[in-house]
């Protein structure tokens, strides 16, 4: 086919939206919000130069772990907490709805099966929660229909310099802040619990 012959293609129109932003005249001419931003920048840096001069906190990174930081956010997050029933076992029915949940995909549970506890025979062998790559949202603990997962304010030497010591078990998410006071309780189940730890 010939470029005579070859059919003209509409031109691209770019689709106008309903909200889009008009810039005025000082956003158009670019130098001057350039220097509305320099303005910013070096306040804040002026601002925090002289607290470090002055020897006053907030201009300098807390040396972890000899400082630890009070200031945490009022919606802090921190570490997980597994509940307890009276009689020290986890909470947890091992359901897989937190680790369903996780957007990192961090929490690995194993179900383990109990005859003797009729109610509720399942129960987690192993839980684990993966630290190094835990985004802290807290959707596992919205998800939860136990209550058997919780989030505590404190983060006790949480960091590492070692990956695989950010692994974190259920001996330790049980017993490095014990709860038991869970919207659910259980009663204690009848008879002994093979194959259960606390």
């Amino acid at each position: 086919m010939s470029a005579a012959r070859r059919p003209a293609r509409a031109p691209y129109v770019r689709k106008a939206y309903w909200n889009e932003p008009a810039m005025g005249f000082w956003e158009r001419a670019y130098l001057f919000e350039i220097l509305r931003g320099l303005a910013i920048t070096g306040g804040v840096f002026l601002r925090n130069m002289g607290k470090w001069v002055t020897g006053r906190k907030g201009a300098l990174t807390t040396y972890y772990p000899e400082e630890t930081r009070r200031d945490y956010a009022r919606n802090n997050r921190g570490k997980h907490v597994l509940t307890q029933r009276p009689d020290g076992r986890p909470q947890c029915v091992a359901c897989n709805m937190c680790a369903t949940v996780c957007p990192a995909k961090v929490i690995e549970i194993e179900a383990g099966f109990d005859p003797a506890d009729a109610e509720h025979p399942k129960y987690p062998v192993r839980f684990e929660i993966d630290y190094s790559r835990c985004v802290f949202c807290g959707l596992c603990v919205e998800a939860c229909p136990e209550d058997a997962i919780r989030m505590d304010k404190t983060v006790p030497d949480l960091p590492s310099p070692d990956r695989l010591q950010m692994w974190l078990g259920k001996e330790e998410l049980l017993a490095w802040k014990p709860e038991r006071d869970v919207a659910k309780p259980y009663p204690p189940a009848p008879g002994g619990h093979e194959g259960t730890t606390p």
